[in-house]
């Protein structure tokens, strides 16, 4: 796959030595609710929405009932929704943006519902996978592309500053896209779904990710 590949190379390029020994555990997170998430529509990297009063309530919440994970580090996408999401899920952690991070581009679809939506005869085409991308909007092998870059980057930048442990910061369909393509267990993109402040742990070991092309996760957040 594309995205294996990119990160293959761009590790074997730049690092060596102990790098490849150690275990580097990522914490993929879906931010909290906005109020276009409530009314189901799509929102994509075109449209910064903040969360909504209820989605920052819902992950004050959570974090009183489940123990997320300890981090050394902490990434997000450029979205205001994300790095909303970060000051709540780790108070107290710089966020460092990752602009690769960002949601997909949904084109003409962009701030509809999918009642709206159904009225479109390219619609049924892009849900079934006839239609690449949206009018106007990204294709999913390049979606797949930049979320892969922006692992790839997480990581360099895990083995710049010595840490192993990092949380991301994410948009649910760019885990779900991520997963799908380089994890094992492996599943369809839509067996990937997570619930607002919830995700999936990883692990990446670069010397075994580069024999084997996959990342694995451990544990749902």
């Amino acid at each position: 796959m594309k995205c294996i590949l990119l990160f293959q190379t761009v590790l074997f390029q730049n690092y060596y030595g102990d790098c490849f020994m150690k275990t580097f555990k990522i914490h993929l997170i879906r931010h909290g609710a906005t109020d276009a998430n409530t009314v189901g529509m799509y929102i994509g990297n075109r449209t910064d929405l903040p969360l909504s009063p209820e989605g920052v309530r819902e992950l004050q919440q959570l974090r009183e009932v489940i123990e997320y994970p300890d981090i050394e580090r902490l990434y997000t996408s450029p979205m205001l929704r994300c790095k909303q999401s970060a000051n709540i899920i780790y108070p107290g952690f710089e966020a460092h943006v990752i602009d690769e991070l960002a949601e997909y581009d949904f084109g003409e679809f962009e701030g509809k519902t999918a009642e709206q939506l159904e009225l479109m005869p390219q619609y049924a085409e892009w849900t079934s996978g006839k239609l690449e991308a949206p009018e106007g909007g990204e294709s999913t092998q390049n979606f797949i592309k930049r979320q892969a870059l922006a692992l790839n980057n997480i990581v360099r930048d895990m083995m710049n500053n010595d840490v192993t442990s990092a949380g991301v910061i994410m948009h649910g369909g760019a885990i779900m896209m991520l997963l799908a393509s380089c994890a094992v267990p492996r599943r369809r993109s839509v067996e990937w779904t997570s619930d607002n402040g919830r995700g999936y742990s990883v692990m990446i070991t670069p010397s075994l990710y580069h024999s084997s092309g996959v990342i694995e996760v451990y544990d749902i957040i």
